[in-house]
């Protein structure tokens, strides 16, 4: 069956035989322009999604045609005709991206029946090019969980403004590919992205990382250094765990917040910068700032836009997403064949709490697929630690059930140690409002 209202180019310089191309073509119903040669091709305006092209052609040739068409991002399929004295070059065509090739003199049902595959192969490439997008989120998050889809929201609202970001998570969350998210759909994506740890710098040499240093600053410092900030001038700066950092450098990245200027170490002069900050870390800040081991203003600062990177456990059938994502990964760059993952391996997926989150079940995956021995990972292919701690436990039939309250009153408390008792955090996973968390408290103290 023809795919209808395509539309076909044809390059063919012969009249007798251009004519018939276009009267057949155009009677399956396919949209058609036909032109003597590729130079009058090229100066029309026409974006056919298949091009039908003889090889010999005065000027360039239909080969010439396949090198321009490799350098498009989406380019249209072509179907090469040649005599029988070029079939080395049609062959050689298909190798290099063709899609097909007929020799003359064409037998027109061959033809059409070439049309109509190449076509609908395109259509289910395009499908599967959608259906990929659609697996992942911007920057190329991976996940359609629905805590991931109001994550994506947020992303696309925040990253235009401009602002400062705090981005919170467990570790292994993800927060960094969040950054670069934010980073890749601002009007700062085509400037530089830079990305530090804060707990992994000597608190002594932290000012001069970021801010830079003067010759001759201090001992060993013999030349002018930019620093971070300054490398990243016109685009973001990711500090990763903030919570490390310490209080006097806190006042100096407030100053940089609020006048957008720097003085590196030992200069005595104020330089400009435009920069973006984005701040992450796994810690509860607000407690810190009760603390007062974290300055407010600075949290306030930081905190008027705020991310929350879900962990793994509250992603549902991401896991299963994910697990394939880092398979097809590690399959990408081994000569390895592993197709897939086990319904019983899955199952023990799901099961276990991954208190490493995505950055743990990366590592499972690469490990199963270094081990595994099949072309599907089993649970045997997994760490020993997955596989025992994965919760199999079930309720005996013959133990008491809890009620619906009880179940509600067990949970809530779960959720409130593990965000030591931060009612926001707690009431923003429940997904509820602080108010709402209030009542259920009430009603089970009472």
């Amino acid at each position: 069956m023809a795919v209808l209202k395509a539309v076909i180019g044809v390059v063919e310089d012969d009249p007798a035989l251009q004519e018939l191309l276009v009267e057949e073509l155009e009677a399956e119903g396919y949209q058609v322009d036909a032109w003597g040669s590729l130079e009058d091709f090229k100066s029309s305006n026409v974006s056919p999604d298949l091009i039908v092209s003889d090889i010999r052609l005065p000027g360039e040739s239909g080969l010439t045609l396949l090198e321009d068409l490799k350098r498009h991002d989406n380019p249209p399929a072509l179907l090469l005709i040649t005599a029988f004295g070029t079939v080395d070059q049609a062959v050689d065509a298909l190798k290099k991206g063709a899609d097909d090739f007929l020799t003359k003199p064409l037998d027109i049902e061959h033809l059409l029946l070439s049309v109509d595959r190449i076509l609908e192969h395109r259509s289910l490439q395009r499908e599967l090019k959608r259906y990929k997008q659609q697996q992942k989120g911007p920057g190329g998050l991976v996940g359609q969980s629905p805590a991931m889809r109001k994550l994506y929201d947020q992303i696309e609202h925040i990253a235009p403004t401009g602002g400062s970001v705090l981005i919170t998570g467990e570790s292994g969350t993800g927060k960094e590919l969040v950054a670069k998210a934010l980073h890749e759909l601002s009007d700062r994506s085509d400037k530089p992205f830079q990305a530090v740890n804060c707990a992994g710098i000597p608190a002594d040499l932290m000012e001069s990382e970021f801010f830079g240093h003067a010759a001759g600053a201090f001992t060993g410092a013999q030349n002018k250094r930019q620093g971070l900030l300054k490398q990243a001038d016109g685009g973001t700066l990711l500090l990763d765990e903030i919570g490390e950092m310490p209080m006097a450098l806190q006042a100096k990245l407030l100053r940089v917040l609020q006048e957008g200027t720097i003085r590196a170490v030992g200069s005595d002069k104020e330089e400009q910068v435009d920069v973006r900050i984005l701040a992450a870390t796994h810690q509860d800040l607000e407690r810190l700032v009760e603390e007062g081991k974290f300055r407010q203003d600075l949290f306030y600062r930081l905190e008027t836009f705020s991310l929350r990177v879900p962990p793994l456990r509250e992603r549902g059938e991401d896991i299963e997403r994910l697990a394939n994502f880092f398979l097809q990964q590690q399959q990408k760059s081994s000569d390895k064949t592993v197709r897939g993952i086990s319904a019983e391996a899955l199952d023990l997926l799901y099961r276990y709490p991954f208190p490493g989150n995505v950055r743990e079940l990366q590592n499972a995956i690469e490990r199963a697929f270094a081990f595994s021995s099949d072309e599907t990972l089993s649970v045997d292919d997994f760490p020993q630690r997955i596989v025992e701690k994965s919760d199999t436990s079930q309720p005996a039939a013959t133990s008491a059930w809890p009620t619906l309250d009880e179940h509600q009153s067990q949970y809530i408390r779960k959720v409130l140690e593990h965000t030591d008792g931060n009612k926001s955090q707690a009431a923003q996973i429940l997904g509820v409002t602080r108010r709402t968390l209030y009542r259920w408290l009430d009603n089970a103290a009472e």
